[in-house]
């Protein structure tokens, strides 16, 4: 019965620490968001690495998106990475990780990165679209096809896919495909500049 009761008492306690430390870190939390929106980024890094957990998937990505913003790039690159390392399925981390290497120029990351989101979700639009707009850039038209294509028969109607699915398709000499493409863009936009050049463009 003492063994019960004192289970009980030890239970209670470390319940009343958890609820002590989530609300201490909840207004850290809390402190940071305000910080960062007044523009006050190196004040919301302050805050949060007081209660900083190198094992909180939570604090790392928070940390990544503000040091990040804070143009430490390296140190948000290891935030990232440390979030990566502690949910490996999860998606929102690598897209952070890209915001870094991007800003360095680190293409070969990016490009890696994108790749291991495809692998655990294939039919991630976002991802699926910005790798388009690289092999766009890279001239791999071919890939950029397959790219825009995918996202384009789960989203019809994206103004961006439509229109990138049309010019990759002008550049690897399917105009008929193109002009389709270009004139569907302009029912989402009819003004729109790119695809009204790209209709001047086809004979």
């Amino acid at each position: 019965m003492k063994r019960t009761a004192l289970t009980a008492i030890f239970v209670f306690s470390v319940l009343a620490s958890l609820a002590q430390d989530y609300t201490k870190l909840t207004a850290a939390f809390s402190d940071s968001y305000a910080k960062e929106k007044s523009g006050k980024y190196a004040e919301a890094v302050t805050v949060l690495k007081a209660y900083y957990d190198a094992n909180s998937y939570e604090f790392n990505l928070r940390l990544g998106w503000l040091t990040y913003l804070q143009g430490q790039f390296s140190e948000s690159t290891g935030y990232y990475n440390k979030a990566i390392e502690l949910m490996p399925y999860a998606i929102e981390p690598r897209l952070g990780a890209i915001l870094p290497a991007s800003s360095l120029g680190n293409w070969d990351i990016v490009i890696a990165q994108y790749n291991k989101i495809l692998a655990i979700d294939p039919n991630n639009t976002v991802t699926l679209y910005r790798l388009g707009l690289i092999s766009y850039d890279k001239k791999e038209y071919t890939l950029a096809y397959q790219l825009f294509e995918k996202v384009v028969n789960l989203y019809p109607f994206d103004y961006q896919s439509v229109l990138m699915l049309a010019w990759t398709n002008y550049r690897l000499g399917k105009t008929r495909e193109a002009k389709i493409l270009f004139n569907k863009a302009l029912l989402y936009s009819p003004d729109d500049a790119s695809a009204k050049e790209g209709l001047g463009l086809i004979k």
